[in-house]
């Protein structure tokens, strides 16, 4: 039986190429019993929290890392996050049933993909490459070709149970072996869905390259987490400015929030928001909901 909710990093020892392997279990379940996602909308959402997964630690900060689809298509919003904390949370929005369409920027409507990388306290990086091919690891390869400049693959596998991902990068540095780069990708490319989804990291690595000087790192264990919290709900309200706020209790009698990511529930009165924009004196929201 596989190891649930890991993230292990592996290296070739005799060559300047390394990989990341990750399963989401427990954690991908967790985020889609609070989706509506179904059909090729959930796989889509699966593989890119395993992506994102993978990037966070390939790209090697402190901090997170996000990507971002926006469009008008069949699917028309993705937005998932990983940290370096092991933690993820994700949301996909579908409008209509998918047809004919075959390409990302077809299912999408659009033909942008941003991936935004907080590391420390500086400003974040955004990089918007295009959304191309006809597949998640298609347009991943593509941003690691323009905006990292190292050449990097992608593999995923979802069901309703698990979302897995395995990636593998080659390094800048000259290596002895110049086959070994074309024979790693190829000997991984004759893994299967199944196999990925069902094999354990250490399984599945020793029978796509046991002839290869592998070293398999630690796990790192996955959860489920979500960001947002009454303080970031005041400062939310705050950014819409007093004027808009008071028009909206002045209607509703409240304001209650909702968080596409954990469904928790924020909500405010007249007495709290009077509060929240009396010199940033804030008091915690009447009554919150996980």
């Amino acid at each position: 039986m596989k190891d649930t909710d890991q993230s292990r990093r592996f290296i070739f020892e005799q060559n300047p190429i390394r990989g990341q392997h990750v399963s989401l279990d427990s954690s991908w379940q967790k985020i889609i019993s609070q989706s509506n996602a179904k059909g090729y909308a959930q796989i889509i959402l699966g593989q890119a929290l395993a992506a994102v997964t993978l990037l966070v630690d390939t790209l090697k900060i402190n901090g997170s890392v996000t990507l971002q689809i926006r469009g008008n298509g069949a699917i028309h919003m993705l937005v998932v996050e990983a940290t370096s904390n092991n933690t993820i949370r994700g949301i996909v929005r579908q409008s209509r049933e998918l047809n004919t369409e075959t390409s990302m920027q077809d299912i999408f409507g659009t033909d942008k993909l941003v991936i935004t990388i907080k590391n420390g306290p500086g400003k974040p990086h955004q990089g918007i490459v295009p959304l191309s091919g006809s597949s998640l690891s298609d347009a991943l390869q593509g941003y690691f070709d323009q905006s990292e400049q190292l050449p990097t693959r992608f593999w995923f596998a979802c069901d309703s149970n698990s979302a897995v991902g395995m990636l593998l990068q080659k390094l800048p540095d000259e290596s002895a072996d110049s086959d070994a780069w074309n024979r790693l990708l190829h000997l991984a490319s004759t893994t299967s869905d199944e196999e990925l989804l069902d094999l354990k990291a250490e399984k599945l690595l020793y029978r796509l390259f046991h002839e290869e000087d592998l070293r398999l790192f630690d796990a790192d264990v996955i959860s489920f987490a979500c960001s947002c919290s009454p303080q970031r709900t005041r400062d939310m309200l705050i950014s819409l400015g007093k004027n808009e706020v008071e028009e909206i209790i002045s209607e509703q009698n409240q304001i209650i929030i909702t968080c596409e990511f954990c469904n928790a529930q924020y909500s405010f009165d007249s007495v709290d928001l009077k509060q929240i924009f009396l010199d940033n004196d804030y008091i915690e929201p009447s009554t919150t909901r996980h």
